[in-house]
């Protein structure tokens, strides 16, 4: 990795990467620039992961000039390309650094493409085109499926982890804090929170599975998730996360680009 990242920095290509350091023995994602890349630490696989692309985003906001590099998984590629097609980045102001995800941990998220098209760092893990769980749920009878997904809902605390983690959550104002739609202090809050969401998440869930890791209650909300991409593929014939294609409910032309590699 510091080879790489080290070469855009010095080359000014650009102004920083979002790459990882080890912070108390643990991978943690790190700002680096041509002021701390002598802290660059080779590359190696890891089964921690975070919202790449939504540091990336969030710094791109703050300096809407610059130029930045990512090491990206696969989702978090899937990520980028969504927010070019949204206008929320820019092609030529993102460079991406594919990174490998470990057989183990693609298997484990049921990743139906857990390898970047731009892959600089691993080896590429097969992916998975079916979700065991999805099947399953899919299987139960119409009433007991609704019980089921209620029960989980009912667990909800209004924490908004969910969407404070999604790479794809990029509103600046969010329609779920809107008092007539989702009153404050109703807690649990009733299924609309979680049904307005999965809405909104139509089409541009990129299936990195984040939310339901940092959801305290547990929802399985790649589940729900994964099934409304599903519906949109067979309905629009659209598969979220790909770089071309327009996505069906965006009011976006069809501008976006590839990412830039490393070249």
């Amino acid at each position: 990795m510091n080879v790489k990242v080290k070469k855009l920095l010095e080359e000014g290509r650009v102004h920083g990467v979002f790459a990882y350091k080890t912070v108390n023995g643990s991978p943690f994602p790190w700002l680096f620039t041509r002021e701390n890349m002598e802290e660059l630490e080779p590359w190696k696989p890891f089964k921690a992961r975070y919202p790449m692309a939504k540091l990336l985003l969030m710094e791109a906001r703050q300096h809407p000039g610059n130029t930045y590099g990512v090491v990206a998984r696969g989702c978090e590629e899937r990520a980028v390309y969504e927010l070019f097609k949204w206008n929320q980045l820019q092609p030529r102001q993102v460079v991406v650094l594919g990174q490998a995800c470990t057989e183990e941990l693609a298997r484990y998220c049921e990743c139906w493409k857990p390898s970047p098209d731009h892959l600089e760092f691993g080896e590429p893990a097969e992916g998975t085109p079916r979700s065991r769980r999805v099947e399953e749920i899919r299987e139960k009878p119409g009433q007991e499926r609704l019980d089921w997904w209620l029960s989980h809902f009912n667990r909800c605390i209004k924490c908004f982890g969910c969407r404070d983690v999604c790479p794809v959550c990029f509103c600046t104002e969010c329609s779920l804090e809107h008092q007539a739609l989702i009153p404050a202090g109703a807690l649990p809050p009733d299924s609309s929170f979680h049904l307005v969401r999965a809405v909104h998440m139509a089409g541009r869930c990129i299936d990195c599975g984040l939310c339901e890791e940092v959801c305290p209650a547990k929802i399985p909300l790649r589940a729900l998730y994964k099934r409304v991409n599903a519906l949109v593929e067979d309905i629009f014939d659209y598969k979220t996360g790909l770089p071309d294609g327009k996505s069906p409910f965006s009011m976006l032309g069809e501008e976006a680009a590839l990412p830039a590699g490393p070249r």
